[in-house]
């Protein structure tokens, strides 16, 4: 199977990754998008650019380093019927793209370990590991999994409900009386030197980065909030439901309703 890249119009690009990848989020600071064709037919896509904090994200890895030295990978999705390593082979010419079209260092990603990603497809294409953080998750009544960034709708009706001006995180007793679980889980790092050059920095990182003892689905566990300030281990995997419509949209709606599901009153 011979696979190529090259950039592709943006809307063509996200209707495929909308369609497969099992969350409809952009990032704001995407600049390219990518497809990945096999006999001239569109198979795959994959955005590149960066994340909320392009700069803090590469100088807590590397504090010599800027936001001109890295991309992130956005989103990557690639249809269903596409053979096993599809996704690693897609990689592989991704990074042959890069190097022939752009000046960065390094191609920066994560692993999503909530839905139950360790990371096996960057393993295969010989990125480095760096390690784990550990990040949170609601997951709404209708199963929707929402991101604490996009919880602002919700912030606003916890802070009246709690007669205060406002709120960084929904508490738990507004989560329960609502319905909506707190989850935590872990984000895998994963990195690939675009230039030996940049492999030596590696050294230079305030993470170890290394091709061995990667995440399998062993190391996959979840915290579930159980009371304030208290979270379970779990092994269960958290389950939602893929986002339906366009970006956001069924998350706005589920957040500006929240508020009307119970008649408000003080939580005790």
């Amino acid at each position: 199977m011979d696979l190529y890249i090259k950039e592709i119009p943006k809307k063509r690009c996200l209707e495929l990754v909308f369609k497969y990848h099992y969350s409809i989020s952009m990032p704001r600071h995407t600049k390219h998008y990518l497809g990945c064709f096999s006999d001239g037919r569109l198979v795959g896509g994959l955005t590149l650019g960066w994340g909320t904090q392009p700069k803090r994200t590469i100088q807590r890895l590397f504090p010599m380093l800027d936001t001109t030295d890295y991309y992130e990978i956005g989103k990557m999705a690639m249809l269903d019927e596409m053979p096993r390593n599809s996704e690693s082979q897609m990689l592989s010419q991704i990074i042959k793209w890069i190097k022939h079209n752009l000046t960065i260092r390094f191609l920066f990603t994560w692993a999503d370990g909530i839905v139950g990603k360790p990371g096996y497809v960057y393993q295969s294409a010989n990125f480095y590991y760096g390690g784990y953080i550990w990040t949170d998750v609601y997951i709404l009544p209708t199963g929707e999994k929402l991101h604490p960034r996009s919880t602002r709708a919700l912030l606003k009706d916890n802070a009246r409900f709690i007669g205060k001006d406002k709120l960084f995180w929904l508490t738990f007793d507004y989560c329960k009386l609502q319905g909506i679980k707190r989850y935590k889980g872990k984000q895998f790092r994963y990195i690939y030197p675009l230039s030996h050059r940049s492999e030596k920095l590696l050294t230079q990182s305030t993470v170890p980065w290394r091709r061995s003892d990667f995440p399998k689905e062993e190391d996959l566990t979840w915290k579930i909030q159980t009371a304030k300030g208290v979270y379970t281990k779990t092994t269960q995997k958290p389950r939602f439901l893929k986002y339906a419509g366009r970006q956001g949209s069924a998350i706005s709606n589920q957040a500006n309703g929240l508020g009307q599901f119970q008649s408000p009153a003080p939580l005790i």
